[in-house]
């Protein structure tokens, strides 16, 4: 019903023109370039895969720069910054860029060049803090680590692996060396698993300490220092001020190129739609003179896009009808009320062939369902007072958004309308306000009734609703069928199934028993009951005898016959899906009461008007988040499940046109 139709378009030009007719698709954006993967000899392809790459590469620098300008000169951005969409930008700006493109990405190297310097500036900072916390054992010692010997003496500056005190080492060294005197010992620190020493013998007897030494697991230091340990200390806290105080310089001079953020994100789409044209360049089959090109558009802008190609290009140029088994890609095309229901059916499937778009089918109960589920006029306003908001206010948001936003404004329209009818305001927030701070009882009625009195209704309203919705469903698979002149398999595949859930339902609604059962305020008469039957009686002779007709044996046309019979079990489970409508209209309505029951527990003093306001507040959000979601992961469900699963299969591709594809920016025509 709405889905757009598609020509094929075949393109014959200049080899010297095959740019400018790229960019002249490009900014049109209506040409889906689909090439073959096979030509003529004559035809061959031009490689670019390195233009691609250098744009690639373009586009990284840029964004890199970027990121360290968000990282030191961070933009504030308000909280809802997602709804403002892309920065608008004339399209002459944009057509001027490649004059300003090499000398923006020369700038982007200039911010990176320094961003690299202050990492290195911070790889040296984390070195010489290693160096310095190296250092703090051997603090105490005032002279150079690497000092071995005097004219008479011999140093051993090192570390033991245990932790030992002074006198203990002593002892230690005494018991080794028992022959030998003067040989002295310092506990420089101590830790755990380490003891920095300093001992002092006299040369001739250098060999036999340092083996004393060794044998204690001695080991010298893993570096060496010029000058003592604290003065080495002191000159590396000056080279990490001095590391510091550059690398403030460099980030002051990143902070200083911040008015450059948007000139550099400009440029990164400009790379990356310049990337996008090569690649399509590059799928294109040439030969000396000509190129050929091949692809899709929609049908209403074949005429005007082949007049202005033609006078502007040596080309020839037509559209055409696809085969009828060609998979020709899918656009979707609805009017303000149904195209929020684009996103719904893409998050399935988009319509495979032979098959029409369920948008506008779906809309209306889609919106009915929703707000079945969430029921409370309250949390309606609220969906409709934020999401007409923003859309008033977000003139530049994303049509993705957009659309999704419209869909729960009537979302919102239809929870509150069935608020009022259910009498549902916050719950019952109006009576227990009332009731806690007036001492009165102000109430609003439900203009029809409300399922927290009465639920047994508002579940047979419910099954009811889904009858509609499943039979709806049965419908469009008839059209379709009967668009296709399928007209035997539209009666044995949808008639057949009407007359037999159909009759069925009347038939029930007919019986005493289930009118008792269920309170029913009306019964169908026993003569329509009747009649009723024996149409269900033929819809199931007929399934019987027609859901296997491709079977050429008798007896498995049967059996796959009883099968589909059988399928009278899958409707019945489908009607029942439908009781969620009532667990979750329910639970909106309890959950909000208990909230309202818990803020008036502390009673209508100043107090207990603070603690309502604050239960309010904490609950009604939650309730409203939870349950908003709620409503639309069910009713995505009956959509897809009961609804769908009647006539829809999808299948289909994406219409994805060659175009001025940009992340940051939107291009506006000028007027």
């Amino acid at each position: 019903m709405a889905i757009v139709p598609m020509k094929r378009l075949e393109l014959y030009g200049l080899k010297r023109e095959r740019k400018a007719v790229l960019e002249y698709l490009q900014s049109r954006g209506v040409v889906e370039v689909h090439t073959p993967e096979e030509a003529e000899n004559l035809f061959a392809r031009t490689d670019t895969t390195q233009a691609q790459l250098e744009f690639e590469q373009s586009i990284h620098l840029l964004e890199q720069a970027v990121a360290l300008l968000d990282e030191y000169a961070p933009v504030k951005k308000s909280m809802f910054a997602a709804l403002e969409g892309r920065t608008p930008v004339s399209q002459s700006e944009y057509d001027n860029l490649w004059k300003r493109a090499p000398a923006l990405l020369e700038k982007a190297r200039e911010i990176n060049a320094l961003g690299k310097r202050v990492t290195d500036n911070n790889a040296q900072i984390l070195r010489l803090e290693a160096q310095l916390e190296s250092l703090k054992p051997w603090m105490s010692l005032d002279i150079p680590l690497d000092f071995k010997e005097t004219k008479h003496c011999r140093v051993f500056a090192g570390s033991l692996p245990e932790d030992l005190d002074e006198q203990t080492l002593k002892n230690k060294l005494a018991q080794l060396l028992p022959q030998i005197p003067g040989v002295d010992a310092e506990v420089l620190s101590r830790q755990a698993q380490q003891t920095c020493i300093f001992c002092l013998c006299h040369k001739q007897d250098a060999a036999p300490v340092e083996e004393a030494l060794r044998s204690l697991g001695f080991t010298y230091p893993a570096f060496s220092t010029e000058l003592p340990p604290g003065q080495q200390a002191e000159r590396i806290k000056q080279e990490i001020r001095q590391i510091e105080n550059e690398r403030e310089n460099t980030q002051k001079a990143i902070r200083a190129r911040s008015d450059q953020r948007r000139d550099l994100l400009l440029a990164s789409d400009y790379y990356g739609v310049r990337a996008e044209k090569y690649q399509v360049l590059g799928n294109l089959w040439q030969s000396s003179h000509v190129f050929f090109l091949t692809g899709y558009l929609p049908a209403e802008d074949g005429p005007s896009l082949l007049e202005e190609l033609e006078s502007k290009f040596t080309l020839w140029a037509e559209t055409a009808d696809p085969d009828p088994d060609e998979e020709v890609p899918v656009k979707l095309k609805n009017g303000f009320f149904t195209a929020p229901m684009e996103s719904v059916v893409a998050g399935y499937s988009l319509p495979g062939k032979y098959e029409i778009d369920p948008s506008s089918v779906m809309a209306l109960l889609y919106y009915i369902l929703f707000g079945l589920m969430l029921s409370d006029a309250a949390y309606g306003l609220i969906m409709v007072i934020g999401c007409g908001a923003a859309l008033a206010k977000f003139k530049n948001m994303e049509m993705s958004l957009r659309k999704t936003l419209r869909m729960f404004l009537f979302c919102g329209i239809s929870t509150t309308v069935w608020g009022i009818l259910f009498g549902s305001y916050f719950g019952d927030c109006i009576p227990v306000i009332a009731r806690t701070f007036f001492h009165t009882e102000i109430t609003i009625p439900a203009l029809w009734f409300a399922p927290l009195d009465d639920p047994m209704r508002l579940l047979l309203f419910s099954f009811a609703l889904g009858i509609v919705h499943l039979f709806t469903g049965l419908g469009v698979q008839f059209y379709q069928l009967a668009r296709r002149k399928k007209y035997a398999d539209a009666l044995y595949d949808v008639v057949f199934w009407y007359l037999l859930v159909g009759g069925l339902i009347i038939l029930l609604l007919s019986t005493d028993m289930f009118v008792t059962m269920v309170n029913l305020p009306f019964k169908v008469p026993g003569v329509i009951g009747t009649v009723a039957g024996v149409l269900a009686a033929i819809g199931a002779v007929g399934i019987v005898c027609t859901a296997g007709r491709e079977s050429r044996s008798p007896v498995k046309r049967l059996l796959k016959g009883l099968y589909g019979l059988y399928n009278i079990s899958g409707y019945l489970s489908d009607i029942l899906s439908y009781s969620r409508l009532l667990a979750l209209g329910l639970a909106t309505g309890v959950i909000a009461t208990v909230f309202n029951q818990m803020g008036s527990m502390m009673g209508g003093s100043v107090l207990g008007a603070i603690f309502f306001i604050l239960v309010f507040l904490i609950g009604h959000t939650m309730n409203l988040a939870i349950n908003v979601l709620g409503a639309y992961v069910h009713t995505n469900r009956l959509q897809y499940v009961e609804f769908f699963g009647k006539f829809y299969e999808g299948g289909g591709r994406a219409f994805t046109p060659f175009a001025t594809h940009t992340r940051h920016f939107q291009i506006k025509e000028e007027k």
